[in-house]
């Protein structure tokens, strides 16, 4: 008598997919805060309504992990944490872009540095209506170090830095104890840091101070947190897009974190961009490449999205991939550049885009 032989079916391919940050707020909320002051309590409704409307919006693409949309984050998404302390000025480190505008961070006019509000904050709200899993982003403690730009009497750069790695685990530690997904660190200074200064030696300085904050945690920890690296997105413009990736992504995934977002969609040659990435990644990390550019009004289509996952499948393996956008849509709370519409369209091709490759690897088309 012969015996049955079950086949196991092998388990299906899961490429994991998620968002960077940035929403572009309603254009209403802009006008307001941009009349008065951002934190007015009168605005606390407007902000509960944009937040609350952006996870629905997010929901409904199907996305299976989700942001507020960095609708509370105060002007924008690197001096949310310090805006409105009093020993800060306005005039700090200039970040000029292609087309010719700047932006200006705060610059630390006395000691001790503190932040003025942690990012768990924004996740409250956000748990509040989210129904999947939801991330956190947070500034890179190299983008606040450009703070201290010029030596504070009684308070040197060492005890600033000492005091910024403090906050700044105090604030990953926060998100991750209430629940968030992942922790992404904004790192978009990275590439910008070689336009700067050639040598690397800047570049180098910015992981060091990184990898200082990153040791702090465990190796479970680390599976949370990712570090996000793009070449800006302001006003449909970026920053550094004409630095080669060569420069910069060696040393990026030296930094000691599990996951990796990286701004791909709008490379001009993103399988050079890959084959770097498929050199230097460590088999621990997971890296999720850009597959929508939201500097580009272009409308990405799901099979668009598909086929760059499957470019990014000949040099990543599928269990070390994921997708992302390449930049949250609205960095700063005041661009206007893409509407909420367009950022939802893309997002639901990345999310479909995704399903379809996943579907074509895993034999099911």
């Amino acid at each position: 008598m012969s015996k049955a032989v079950s086949m196991a079916k092998p388990a299906p391919i899961t490429i994991p997919t998620e968002p960077i940050g940035s929403i572009p707020r309603p254009v209403e909320l802009i006008e307001r805060v941009t009349r008065g002051d951002s934190e007015d309590p009168s605005l606390a409704p407007l902000y509960e309504d944009a937040v609350r409307d952006t996870i629905e919006r997010f929901e409904a693409t199907g996305s299976p992990v989700v942001t507020d949309g960095e609708q509370r984050k105060y002007h924008n998404f690197c001096t949310y944490c310090v805006y409105g302390l009093p020993n800060t000025a306005p005039d700090g480190f200039i970040i000029p872009f292609s087309d010719g505008h700047t932006r200006r961070l705060s610059r630390l006019t006395r000691g001790p540095f503190r932040y003025r509000r942690y990012a768990d904050c924004f996740l409250d709200v956000a748990m509040r209506y989210a129904h999947v899993p939801v991330k956190q982003a947070v500034i890179s403690p190299s983008a606040l170090s450009l703070m201290y730009s010029e030596r504070i009497p009684d308070y040197s750069r060492e005890q600033f830095i000492e005091d910024l790695l403090n906050e700044h685990e105090t604030e990953i530690r926060h998100c991750l104890k209430k629940g968030a997904h992942k922790v992404q660190v904004d790192f978009t200074e990275g590439r910008l840091a070689v336009k700067i200064d050639p040598s690397g030696n800047l570049l180098n300085s910015f992981i060091d101070l990184n990898n200082l904050a990153l040791s702090r945690f465990s190796q479970e920890e680390r599976r949370r947190i990712g570090v996000h690296t793009c070449p800006g997105n302001d006003l449909d413009s970026t920053h550094s897009a004409d630095v080669d990736y060569a420069e910069l992504l060696p040393s990026l995934f030296e930094l000691k974190a599990g996951n990796f977002y990286i701004a791909m969609a709008g490379e001009r040659d993103r399988r050079h961009a890959l084959k770097i990435i498929g050199k230097y990644r460590k088999l621990h990390q997971r890296v999720f490449v850009g597959v929508t550019a939201p500097v580009d009004p272009h409308i990405e289509t799901p099979e668009e999205v598909r086929d760059r996952v499957l470019e990014a499948c000949e040099y990543i393996p599928v269990e070390q991939l994921g997708t992302t956008d390449d930049c949250g849509f609205s960095p700063f709370s005041d661009d206007t550049s893409t509407s909420r519409d367009t950022a939802f369209a893309k997002i639901r091709a990345r999310v479909l885009g995704t399903k379809l490759a996943e579907r074509l690897i895993g034999g099911d088309l």
